[in-house]
């Protein structure tokens, strides 16, 4: 199983969209403070899941996320699983 996911980091304001087959050791990766955009913050967490078959399905929909380039596109997304 594979899952596209969404982070929130409340210290920058920001979210990160990624894909990943382990949820638990990937968060545990974004809040150590390593080179890349989500390892300037210790304080990540998961505001969407979503699971996928595959590995290409789970990218194609980060993908897809990616390219909306829009907080609200995807605060509404997150909205949807209330």
């Amino acid at each position: 199983m594979f899952f596209t996911y969404i982070l929130y980091s409340q210290s920058l304001n920001k979210y990160y969209v990624g894909s990943t087959s382990n949820v638990e050791e990937r968060l545990k990766k974004h809040n150590s403070y390593h080179k890349g955009f989500t390892g300037r913050a210790p304080d990540w967490i998961i505001k969407w899941l979503e699971p996928h078959l595959t590995k290409e399905e789970a990218g194609r929909r980060e993908r897809q996320i990616k390219a909306w380039k829009s907080r609200k596109m995807i605060e509404q997304l997150i909205s949807t699983i209330k």
